[in-house]
């Protein structure tokens, strides 16, 4: 019995060690992703400034570039989310569709990813 005791003692500690490291590796991606929808907050805060009547047009344009530069920003934390845990890809290709798509399409993406983010049960 002894001996049994003693061979299954590494498998044991093999097991907690993957299954401890293995919630750290998601935690952290969860972090990433909260960490990139604060930048992905603080874009469409900037987007939406610039949707307010009576802003002038070169206004408008400043805010807009400004909303998807610091959307952009979010893209490093969004992509160390990913390498953790793949499930946040969509978060971090949305992000970076700013590049090529219009802000205000990926709103409702973005709003909907950074939701489960923010979420207590933030899987996706």
């Amino acid at each position: 019995m002894a001996g049994l005791i003693r061979r299954l003692v590494p498998f044991v500690l093999v097991a907690t060690s993957a299954l401890a490291l293995s919630s750290c590796g998601t935690s952290g991606a969860i972090t990433q992703a909260r960490i990139a929808c604060r930048y992905v907050d603080r874009s469409l805060a900037i987007y939406r400034a610039s949707t307010k009547p009576n802003i002038a047009p070169s206004t408008q344009i400043r805010l807009q570039a400004n909303a998807v530069a610091e959307l952009l920003r979010a893209t490093p934390y969004a992509a160390s989310a990913t390498s953790s845990d793949g499930g946040w890809n969509p978060l971090m290709t949305t992000i970076n569709e700013a590049e090529r798509v219009p802000i205000v399409d990926l709103i409702p993406s973005l709003t909907h990813l950074c939701r489960i983010a923010q979420s207590p049960t933030p899987y996706l």
